[in-house]
């Protein structure tokens, strides 16, 4: 059982502290508490979360008790970024609604109806201006300057406010109040996560232990999965566009998100592994394991049709096999007249793309015009029901 949970985990403090909780807890025969506490930020889950989340259903299922802390409190005051800046603060309705759609997602992983949730406005609000000034007392400035991040924007003289050096407080005052036994997050909560322990001791309860799990890389393959990078799949992503998705990870992050994304057994991962070290083809590894990773939020006959669909679209040759999505002609007309430039065009149809990004597609031949390859982005384009434009490698477009 503890092999088990302690797989993948990157960080226990203090070491050997989970085998101890754990033989705590079987002793008292009470269940553990296991705070997840999260900000609500941003309105969508992704994989990176996931991680964690794992994790805390493997408690779930032994019997533990999750305790879901929402920071309604805490994200009017926003997490400091790890960047030379503070974080936007968000008003209560942003907080309530990206609260809401945050605990709908929860449930494609953790069984809600067991899990508990609070929100640490309700004891946060109620603090007296004496009751916070007793709190911080417990913390001196030079602790607070051992987080990263404060340390770096110090040395480079970049502001700090004084809310966000109260934030970690805060987040660890969430640990006295709930008197978690363990709290989980990933690497980069691991000095707020530590706040905790060491309130705790203060108030003379038990530190909690602290488990941090890895940080998954996003699409780039090098910064964490994150919104603000645009580099994330999506919990909520149709089964189409995670496939795909999964299917555009470097090869440097197969291993990695074997490890962190898929639920096959230990055994399916290291033959998974061992056949890439033999040499198989990386896209037919990584066709599992997008399969497997979209059987998770979605249904197996979801999954299948996604594979079939990337396979049409992104390995046969043939135009005539590919999905097409619909442009109205009456559309483009409105917008151009009866002639428009391939580069408006192309940025017409994919407003994302930058027009210059869309000129440099053009340019290395990845623009199609039903089958003619087009390399000059300034040619004018004639318009017809049944024209078909292909745009880089995922964007198929059919005139109707």
């Amino acid at each position: 059982m503890l092999t088990n949970l302690e797989e993948n985990i990157e960080v226990t403090l203090p070491r050997g502290g989970l085998k101890s909780k754990l033989e705590q807890s079987k002793e008292a025969g009470r269940p553990l508490i296991i705070k997840l506490g999260f900000d609500p930020t941003a309105p969508d889950l992704h994989l990176g979360h996931a991680v964690v989340l794992k994790k805390l259903k493997q408690f779930q299922e032994l019997g533990h008790q999750v305790v879901v802390l929402v920071g309604s409190f805490t994200a009017r005051i926003g997490d400091p970024t790890g960047k030379n800046k503070s974080r936007k603060q968000l008003n209560q309705k942003e907080i309530d609604d990206n609260a809401s759609t945050y605990l709908t997602q929860l449930s494609k992983i953790l069984d809600m109806s067991k899990a508990k949730v609070v929100f640490n406005g309700d004891w946060l609000d109620k603090l007296n201006f004496t009751e916070v000034i007793q709190l911080v007392s417990n913390v001196t400035v030079a602790q607070l300057m051992q987080r990263h991040d404060f340390h770096k924007r110090f040395t480079e003289n970049q502001p700090i406010g004084l809310h966000e050096l109260i934030y970690p407080i805060l987040q660890g005052f969430d640990s006295v109040h709930i008197k978690s036994d363990i709290e989980m997050g990933g690497t980069d909560q691991l000095f707020n996560c530590t706040m905790g322990r060491q309130l705790q001791g203060s108030f003379h309860l038990d530190p909690q232990v602290v488990l941090c799990m890895p940080l998954l890389k996003g699409l780039d393959g090098k910064e964490k999965m994150s919104k603000s990078l645009h580099n994330t799949i999506g919990l909520l992503d149709e089964p189409n566009d995670m496939f795909g998705k999964v299917m555009s990870i470097p090869d440097s992050l197969i291993t990695e998100y074997i490890d962190l994304t898929t639920d096959f057994s230990q055994g399916e991962k290291t033959l998974l592994k061992s056949r890439l070290e033999m040499g198989e083809n990386p896209m037919e590894v990584k066709k599992l394991i997008a399969h497997n990773i979209v059987c998770q939020y979605h249904q197996p006959q979801a999954a299948a049709a996604a594979m079939e669909f990337f396979v049409r679209q992104f390995q046969r040759k043939n135009l005539d096999d590919k999905s097409f999505e619909e442009v109205s002609l009456k559309l483009i007309l409105e917008r151009f007249g009866s002639a428009v430039k391939l580069v408006d065009l192309c940025h017409f149809l994919e407003k994302n793309r930058s027009k210059s990004a869309i000129r440099r597609l053009i340019a290395e031949g990845a623009v199609q015009i039903d089958l003619d390859k087009c390399t000059d982005p300034d040619k004018f384009v004639g318009l017809d029901v049944g024209l078909r434009i292909k745009l880089g490698k995922r964007g198929f477009f059919k005139v109707v």
